[in-house]
């Protein structure tokens, strides 16, 4: 497993709590006291770092390589049912959005998600996540199919934001997206988002609009990176961390907002920790929404989720 420079305690009492197993093992040593001391210390350690993370240190965790991504949610949880659909039928197949139907136990859903890439290979091919247009023209298409069968649809979210090149801008990159948003409002099925990694800008918003937008715990959403936000204000990187506090970016923040509905908890040490036990949570929380959302009307459906969004941004002067 790989370590982020604030879980550096807890790699070192991993490697002491293994040589003491391992000198156990090989001798005719009783290391069973020393194991279990240095056991309750890792736990302790861990408790104590993850429960006092800072904005920064969130993002980080949003970003660990080792974290779970779309298809290994969808794969976790369809199982052999998911089915992948491809392209926008009108210029080409985006590896970045993938998209198909799957069933969460007997009910069918339309996934759809931006997929990142597991090693330097993988992630060219995936565009590092970040769509193009035909990305989002695909998404939309398949959200247009689910509603046509009355499918529910659900979001995975994990996008460092649509990609800038200069291609995508004259395939119009911002026309795509603005159609999303417009399009997923008046969905006449439930949409159910999920944000389990980064939900930077507009590239989030191209599949973000839902009737429940959940948050894992470690993962953030907002309308610009810390790195770039610092960029701008500062001429440099170096006050990403003063940027991720001010930014208002973690699930803890969204919820007071009310951009959020709910916040996923994940296992100690983040998603990548504990995967099963993540694809279980979250499936569960994907089932509980639906059951929430499948006894209303399209017309209420429709009525609510433009409700909530036309509320965002209230405030008394």
């Amino acid at each position: 497993m790989e370590y982020l420079d604030f879980e550096l305690p807890i790699k070192e009492l991993q490697e002491q709590y293994e040589k003491a197993c391992l000198i156990g093992t090989e001798s005719n040593v009783d290391v069973t006291n020393t194991c279990k001391q240095i056991e309750k210390k890792l736990t302790d350690t861990k408790k104590e770092i993850y429960k006092n993370l800072t904005p920064w240190q969130r993002v980080q965790l949003s970003r660990h390589p080792d974290r779970p991504y779309t298809m290994d949610y969808i794969k976790a949880i369809c199982g052999d049912s998911f089915l992948e659909l491809h392209g926008d039928r009108g210029f080409k197949d985006d590896k970045a959005m993938v998209g198909g139907l799957g069933k969460i136990g007997d009910q069918s859903y339309m996934f759809v998600g931006q997929q990142k890439g597991y090693n330097t290979k993988t992630r060219q091919f995936r565009n590092f996540g970040m769509a193009n247009p035909e990305g989002y023209r695909k998404a939309l298409r398949l959200m247009k199919s689910a509603e046509k069968f009355n499918v529910p649809v659900v979001c995975f979210v994990d996008t460092p934001g649509a990609f800038p090149g200069l291609e995508a801008e004259e395939r119009g990159q911002g026309e795509a997206i603005a159609r999303n948003i417009l399009e997923m409002t008046r969905l006449k099925v439930p949409i159910i988002v999920v944000i389990i990694g980064e939900g930077a800008s507009g590239g989030a918003l191209g599949i973000g609009v839902g009737d429940k937008v959940l948050m894992l715990e470690n993962t953030w959403y907002s309308v610009i990176s810390p790195e770039s936000c610092s960029s701008i204000l500062w001429r440099s990187w170096e006050f990403k961390e003063q940027a991720a506090e001010a930014l208002k970016l973690t699930a803890t923040d969204m919820k007071k907002l009310t951009l959020i509905d709910e916040i996923v908890k994940e296992p100690l040490g983040g998603a990548h920790s504990n995967r099963e036990k993540t694809f279980t949570t979250v499936a569960s929380a994907i089932d509980k929404s639906y059951k929430a959302l499948k006894m209303l009307s399209p017309t209420d459906l429709v009525k609510n989720r433009m409700d909530k969004y036309l509320k965002m941004g209230e405030f008394k002067s």
